[in-house]
């Protein structure tokens, strides 16, 4: 693993400068196959996408340009995808509990680097990170940003959660939870209005909160509604007033309403959903995020993993099989459906495995695609800069080959990435 960091460090040191020089040159993108956007689902042959100073200057009819050519004629051409729920910084394994008090923050930005560097090679070229020390999402994100490191185009959340609830610190001793625990958690509805306030002061771009208990919080206090009314909605009109999207991580059905019901922009895993979170779903304009890959991975883990403690077990077992269902039900009731799989409970770079999972939930491949692309660039707010291919927007464009309109697992093998007009896996590697 050690090997591996450095590597990915000094790969990251040399090649930044070719990367910076190469997002400014004009690139000629020829698409064989390109469905450029989504939402219409029209699949266009024999392109030309004109790419310079990272972003999209024109789609033309046929193979043209001379210079800088990158070959796609045998590949399928789409925008680079959004997963809209991940932690960059750490990634779930036996060592998790130690590494949470024993890892710097400086560790974990170290750590972030080698996952961000898989999540964008796997064609993941804007990521929503939904829990991370500020200090360290922030100088990833921003490090990324300013074209020092190869990563994806991060979103970082400031999460804002209840004393003792899902997002605190379990199962230490009291003066570890004293020393480790946020100070942006909060009790009543005036101290959440204040811990939203910090977390935007610090560099949020969006809020993430947690109506419900969590699966993977190492205390058994279930998976029902933990924060009041009053404190979600004033978490909301906060973050709100602030210019500042919420997500709120929601398992049990009373924490999912409840949530909807302040107003959240999206509710990530929404296990319990019933017709009244569909109703109101539909009438607050939020999405669904289903994170399926975490409920497929922690239902795995709870029969093979010995260093999963006992009151996290039983909770996956739980959960991680309802979460298929969940999304059917939503998906048909017609909730909007933005892609997330909660990577760092799976591994980095593997996000391409929620596709499928989706699909197995009755969306179409389209569908699928959509919710990591026109859906998601909506979803975050980004949707005139990322989420299709097209003049103007970034140069977020990946490829594979064959048809993933007929078989989604084909985006796991991932043939060619571009992020803002830079190459980070070249046709074929």
């Amino acid at each position: 693993m050690k090997k591996a960091i450095v590597a990915a460090l000094v790969c990251a040191a040399c090649v930044q400068p070719a990367i910076a020089q190469e997002a400014s040159e004009r690139t000629y993108v020829h698409a064989g196959r390109l469905l450029a956007d989504p939402t219409g689902g029209r699949v266009e042959t024999e392109k030309t996408i004109v790419v310079e100073r990272g972003k999209i200057v024109e789609i033309r009819s046929g193979y043209v340009g001379e210079g800088k050519v990158v070959d796609l004629r045998d590949a399928f051409v789409m925008p680079g995808f959004i997963d809209s729920h991940v932690h960059l910084t750490f990634e779930s394994s036996p060592t998790s509990r130690l590494d949470a008090v024993t890892k710097s923050t400086t560790d974990q930005a170290f750590d972030g680097l080698v996952y961000a560097g898989r999540t964008v090679r796997a064609g993941f070229t804007t990521v929503v990170d939904l829990g991370a020390s500020m200090e360290a999402i922030k100088g990833l994100r921003d490090a990324i940003a300013s074209g020092k490191i190869v990563g994806p185009r991060i979103i970082a959340a400031g999460g804002v959660a209840a004393h003792g609830g899902h997002g605190d610190v379990h199962g230490y001793r009291q003066e570890i939870i004293d020393l480790f625990r946020s100070p942006t958690l909060c009790s009543g509805a005036d101290d959440c209005a204040r811990a939203v306030r910090l977390a935007v002061q610090q560099g949020a771009d969006i809020i993430k909160t947690a109506s419900t208990g969590g699966v993977m919080s190492n205390t058994a206090a279930g998976l029902g509604q933990q924060m009041s009314d009053a404190e979600l909605v004033a978490i909301v009109e906060t973050a709100h007033r602030l210019g500042r999207k919420v997500a709120a991580h929601a398992h049990g059905t009373d924490g999912v309403n409840a949530a909807l019901r302040a107003g959240v922009d999206s509710v990530e895993h929404g296990t319990f959903i019933d017709p009244e979170s569909i109703r109101l779903f539909k009438a607050k304009g939020s999405y669904l995020v289903p994170t399926l890959l975490a409920g497929d991975t922690v239902a795995r883990q709870a029969d093979t993993a010995d260093w999963m403690p006992a009151t996290v077990r039983a909770k996956a077992r739980t959960v991680g099989p309802l979460m298929i269902d969940a999304l059917r039900r939503a998906h048909q009731g017609g909730v909007k459906i933005a892609f997330g799989t909660d990577s760092a409970v799976s591994k980095h770079g593997g996000n391409a495995r929620e596709f499928a999972l989706m699909v197995k939930a009755g969306m179409t491949p389209l569908d699928t695609i959509r919710a990591a692309t026109v859906w998601g660039a909506t979803h975050i707010g980004l949707e005139n800069e990322i989420g299709s291919i097209a003049a103007g927007k970034a140069a977020d464009i990946v490829a594979v080959r064959g048809d993933p309109l007929k078989d989604v697992s084909l985006l796991e093998a991932m043939h060619f990435v571009m992020k803002g007009g830079a190459i980070v896996r070249p046709a074929g590697e």
